[in-house]
């Protein structure tokens, strides 16, 4: 593990071009941070929130105008060493972390159903929009990722039947004068994962045990996107690119589709 100086001199330096600049682009694109934002930033455990810590406090360090940050962890139910770990990082990278409970995991196991990970993240962002409300924020920031967007838009469209992804800004439906942004909309996984490597870090990959015991569809959508882009360069720029260029014009068949919103056969 390398020593904080230097894993900070990274994101500014080393990185700069695959991470710390994506990350300054989707908050200048989207509007993501304003003034007197005041940003609960949620930790997760993994790669990905951490290094979104990071970077807003990077962000905060050199940015023009005031805005907070309040670093949340919500424990769904690890087990003491996965706790441990993300306490562990946090004191390493510098990040004065918040831990509140809850029994997520418990209750995913005992629901019926084929979309643990889908309930699981719904029930998250509740207790997360919550507690950050809760520490006056107006926002929070989650550690989604380029690979995320595209994984979630093949996802609807491949196991669903409806064209939607992740949004890099929008407004909470239960909770008033709430955002949910993304900053690291722009930056791809393996920049992440050799950001991880070259600071000789180690995260949390995936805490939860039902997931252990199930790939899920999310696993088998990101082989897929793999696949394509080896056989077709630059299919994942042009799926993003795809939510920002839909036709009206061209979605519909007719007004009865319309309607329905499907095709029945």
């Amino acid at each position: 593990m390398k020593e904080l100086k230097e894993i900070e001199k990274t994101i500014q330096k080393k990185y700069r071009k695959e991470i710390f600049s994506k990350f300054v682009r989707a908050i200048k694109d989207f509007n993501l941070i304003e003034e007197n934002d005041v940003i609960g930033v949620c930790i997760s455990g993994g790669k990905d929130s951490f290094l979104l810590a990071k970077c807003m406090q990077e962000l905060k360090r050199h940015n023009k105008f005031h805005f907070e940050l309040k670093f949340i962890v919500m424990n769904p139910g690890y087990n003491q060493e996965n706790l441990d770990k993300i306490i562990e990082n946090a004191k390493h990278l510098n990040i004065p972390i918040t831990i509140f409970e809850t029994n997520i995991f418990e209750v995913i196991k005992e629901t019926k159903g084929n979309s643990p990970c889908y309930l699981c993240a719904r029930m998250r962002r509740g207790c997360l929009y919550s507690k950050a409300q809760e520490l006056g924020c107006n926002k929070i920031a989650l550690g989604h990722h380029f690979n995320d967007v595209i994984e979630t838009i093949l996802l609807n469209m491949i196991y669903n039947g409806k064209f939607s992804g992740m949004m890099p800004i929008l407004d909470s439906d239960n909770f008033e004068n709430m955002k949910l942004i993304r900053p690291m909309f722009y930056i791809k996984e393996k920049d992440i994962i050799s950001w991880v490597k070259a600071c000789e870090l180690e995260f949390l990959d995936c805490a939860c045990s039902m997931t252990k015991k199930n790939i899920g569809k999310r696993q088998e959508i990101k082989k897929l996107t793999y696949d394509l882009v080896e056989k077709y360069e630059n299919a994942d720029i042009n799926i993003l690119n795809s939510m920002f260029n839909v036709n009206p014009n061209t979605t519909l068949i007719d007004e009865s589709i319309k309607k329905k919103g499907k095709v029945e056969f």
